[in-house]
């Protein structure tokens, strides 16, 4: 069985003793058990992984940082996904799986349709929480996939801030998920020869899912003018929970970006 991984948000470097953050210290002692000189591994987010040895004095634990390890699990392109904003907790979900399934950066979108809306009193403080909490998801499932990478989750905006921020770019593809888009998704990729070349640059793939309600008129108006292409997948409508993975483990399969089997 391979060692707990635990992510720490500080430097590491090979042959230093660092102090574990509480939370961290208590799930290797009481949630996991771990014991003294229990082997773990411990990565920051900057790339690699290093191997680790628990000191324990009662309830405080430290780590001895020993050889690291340039392993990465990342896909050969760069997956973004733009997910319209849902209630209840099925942004937990789609947090957590996106990280599963190798997204680089995850944009929450405020849709017009979006059942979370929060009122503008209560927008910062109630956005940090949110913000923070998807980041411990986040982080979380890296420690659990095997990722030494943490995906990165943009504040919440709009999708006309969004696109005018960050446009689309030459041999950047961007889809919008809709049943009744032209294109099916395979006739897509085909036509992006980028997604293929992966040995100097990473491409970047983009897509563009709907709230409960589904993107508005006006906000598929505004994706398709700028650049973003519709396409549809399978003949069944997908939940918005369900939509954005399916299309990252499909896009990521079709492409080939998970490797040789």
């Amino acid at each position: 069985m391979s060692p707990p991984r635990f992510f720490l948000n500080s430097p590491l470097e090979t042959g230093t003793c660092i102090p574990l953050p509480d939370a961290v210290a208590h799930y290797a002692l009481r949630v996991l058990r771990l014991a003294h000189d229990s082997p773990v591994t411990l990565f920051n987010g900057l790339g690699g992984e290093y191997e680790a040895r628990l000191e324990v004095q009662g309830r405080q634990a430290q780590a001895h940082i020993g050889i690291h390890h340039p392993r990465e699990a990342e896909l050969a392109g760069e997956l973004c996904l733009i997910q319209g904003l849902a209630g209840g907790d099925k942004m937990d979900w789609i947090v957590e799986k996106a990280v599963e399934l190798g997204a680089t950066r995850l944009v929450p979108i405020f849709a017009r349709r979006s059942l979370l809306q929060l009122r503008a009193e209560h927008m910062n403080k109630r956005l940090q929480k949110r913000l923070a909490h998807w980041q411990r998801i986040a982080q979380s499932a890296s420690e659990q996939c095997g990722r030494n990478r943490i995906m990165t989750i943009e504040v919440p905006g709009s999708l006309e801030g969004y696109l005018g921020a960050d446009p689309v770019r030459p041999g950047t593809l961007s889809l919008l998920c809709h049943p009744a888009a032209e294109q099916c998704l395979d006739q897509a990729l085909a036509r992006w020869p980028e997604g293929r070349n992966t040995t100097h640059d990473r491409p970047v793939l983009r897509l563009l899912i709907g709230p409960e309600g589904g993107w508005s008129a006006e906000e598929q108006a505004l994706a398709l003018g700028a650049g973003v292409q519709a396409v549809r997948f399978g003949p069944r409508v997908l939940r918005t929970e369900t939509a954005g993975l399916a299309l990252m483990a499909a896009c990521t399969a079709l492409l080939g970006w998970n490797g040789p089997a």
